[in-house]
């Protein structure tokens, strides 16, 4: 039996339009939809410039960590004034409106999502059709992979996901500050409770990366060898199976602290303290 290959840069096709027989348009069109309405979200809430910080218990929203804005020097909320701005400040006041507060930290988690390989899969289906679905006509005519602008930068995932580490980091330093009473010294309250969650579920997404799995196993020859990189690498693949999971779970937890905070801070309601 003779094997045809396709001609060079070309797609495979089929005749069909699909094979599947299940609804596999549900997985584009509702990513589709999801990824649309967090992007709006997101944007808005990075250029609004308000409602990020809650002074009385040192809620920051992670949209706005770190806060580098001269306006996050002195933040009043209901009669409570405090500093959001725990690693200086570098953006004039007046560029409120049109660079982000966060302006170093949001273009690095942003690439690192991009690169992602989950997103990857999600973007390419639900965005560029390429293809929506296997076993479904491929609608483009040539294939180029990731070997050319922009597309090559894809390559370049595992550095973003190490500037990813540091900001999650950042992000655990603004949870363990929200562990701060209504009296001073410790308390917990509701939003303690929602940052703390959010930064454990960015933890389980950053470390469950292909990337973080590639580094800690990795260029191993005898795993006999090096037996705590082999119970990391396992304990890392045992996550990197849910990896998908974490990448849609963490943009809804983003999303539910950033608005808690904002309510707050803008006075609709009060944050339900446990502690203090």
């Amino acid at each position: 039996m003779s094997i045809v290959e396709a001609p060079a840069k070309t797609r495979a096709q089929i005749k069909e339009r699909t094979l599947r027989k299940d609804n596999w348009r549900l997985y584009p069109v509702s990513i589709f939809v999801f990824f649309t309405v967090w992007v709006v979200y997101a944007t808005v809430r990075a250029f609004w410039g308000a409602a990020f910080y809650v002074p009385e218990y040192h809620y920051l929203t992670p949209f706005y960590s770190p806060c580098l804005n001269e306006i996050c020097d002195s933040v009043t909320v209901n009669g409570h004034t405090g500093t959001a701005a725990e690693f200086g400040t570098f953006l004039p006041a007046g560029t409120r409106g049109w660079i982000p507060f966060a302006a170093i930290t949001l273009p690095f988690l942003l690439l690192f999502r991009l690169t992602c390989y989950y997103y990857r899969k999600a973007y390419y289906r639900s965005f560029w059709l390429s293809p929506s679905a296997c076993a479904v006509k491929e609608p483009h005519g040539k294939y180029t992979g990731e070997r050319r602008f922009p597309l090559i930068g894809q390559n370049l995932h595992r550095y973003f996901w190490m500037a990813a580490v540091v900001i999650s980091l950042i992000n655990t330093y603004d949870a363990i500050r929200a562990f701060h009473g209504k009296d001073g010294g410790i308390g917990v309250g509701l939003g303690t409770i929602i940052l703390v969650v959010n930064v454990i579920l960015l933890w389980m997404y950053t470390l469950s990366c292909h990337s973080c799995r590639h580094i800690v196993g990795g260029r191993l020859k005898n795993f006999s060898k090096h037996p705590f990189r082999y119970r990391m690498w396992g304990w890392v693949s045992r996550i990197n199976q849910q990896h998908g999971t974490y990448a849609l779970i963490t943009l809804c937890s983003l999303v539910v602290a950033d608005a808690y905070i904002a309510f707050v801070a803008g006075g609709v309601f009060s944050d339900p303290r446990i502690f203090n």
